[in-house]
């Protein structure tokens, strides 16, 4: 609230008072002034300054902390501190992910003024849950794929963000799979059903594999329960690689699922850096801190008063290799020197 000093001339007369009836107005405005409360001010100051709701729906704090470090660094270099001007509304699946349309529903409940919805999955609970309040993505596999938007360029709607496109990062992944593993001849894929971009996903891998002379063994799995029933069917087939296409289910298990490629000595692709220091062999990936970083940029935006509709969708710039050479030893597989040349980290 705030008052303009024309509003007080009401009732003063519509001629020059004389100079004792201007001294007086003076003096009771000075004694009114130095009579108003302290805590009063403050309060109008704090009325006047808003303080906006960020809802974020995620797994766990415990999955790409880094990343989660990074956006929230984002967010103050741009002068949006939490407690001060922002709050968050963490609302975390924990690995029941039959509960994000649950979870998405409380933020519109609480009217939150923007959701933040990092991957796919979460994405498309948001978009269920409303179409109205704005929903950035932070790296999102397949944005126009999945009908999220309906173009990079444009949009449209409540809807945008940062996309990794999966369906070129696990084409390129396939690539240097191959290139690890002389005369690879078929890859079995690992891929969620619940997870929009993975079908898109699937059909360049096919496509790429024909190019490469591949022959892909698709495996849909829905729940942890059934990764060891997967990799002996891998075994049994025998599949001589494995490509995880990133989604929650499987990023919740890095370890799980490196020990079970360990046991049936597979050399393992994932998309995020984190299999990689569990212990599979390989990942490649966005670096996803650099994303969420640059999404701070569109919470800032939007805040500002710009709609989601006119925030084109970006794409990562900044790309990783992760090769693990303490696993490439465990299954008794040597990496081309060409390969650990171009590879941005290498675990010894």
């Amino acid at each position: 609230m705030y008052f303009r000093f024309g509003q007080f001339r009401a009732g003063l007369g519509h001629g020059p008072p004389a100079r004792a009836g201007r001294s007086a107005t003076r003096r009771a405005l000075l004694l009114a002034a130095a009579s108003f409360p302290a805590f009063a001010v403050t309060a109008l100051a704090q009325q006047a300054r808003k303080v906006y709701r960020i809802g974020f729906l995620w797994d766990s704090p415990t999955v790409w902390p880094h990343a989660l470090a990074s956006f929230r660094e984002g967010l103050r270099k741009l002068g949006w501190v939490e407690g001060r001007n922002i709050v968050f509304e963490y609302r975390w699946a924990e690995g029941r992910f039959d509960r994000l349309d649950d979870l998405a529903q409380d933020l519109v409940r609480l009217k939150v003024d923007i959701i933040v919805a990092p991957s796919t999955v979460y994405t498309e609970a948001a978009k269920r849950a409303t179409s109205a309040i704005p929903v950035i993505f932070l790296s999102h596999a397949d944005p126009v794929g999945s009908g999220h938007v309906a173009s990079l360029a444009r949009p449209g709607g409540n809807i945008t963000g940062l996309t990794i496109v999966m369906s070129e990062t696990s084409v390129k992944a396939l690539e240097v799979l191959k290139r690890a593993v002389p005369g690879l001849a078929s890859v079995a894929v690992l891929w969620d059903p619940a997870t929009p971009s993975h079908q898109p996903a699937l059909k360049a891998l096919e496509v790429a594999a024909r190019t490469l002379g591949v022959r892909l063994q698709s495996l849909a799995v829905r729940r942890a329960a059934e990764f060891e029933g997967a990799f002996t069917a891998i075994a049994r087939e025998r599949s001589g690689g494995v490509l995880v296409l990133s989604t929650p289910l499987f990023m919740g298990a890095p370890k799980q699922l490196a020990e079970l490629a360990l046991k049936h000595k597979l050399p393992t692709m994932f998309g995020p850096s984190e299999h990689a220091e569990a212990g599979g062999l390989m990942s490649f990936g966005p670096d996803r801190p650099d994303t969420f970083y640059r999404g701070a940029d569109y919470v800032d935006k939007i805040l500002k008063g710009v709609r989601p509709a006119d925030l084109p969708v970006q794409q990562a710039t900044k790309f990783e290799l992760v090769i693990n050479l303490k696993t490439a030893k465990a299954i008794g597989l040597t990496i081309p020197q060409s390969l650990l040349v171009q590879a941005d980290r290498v675990i010894e």
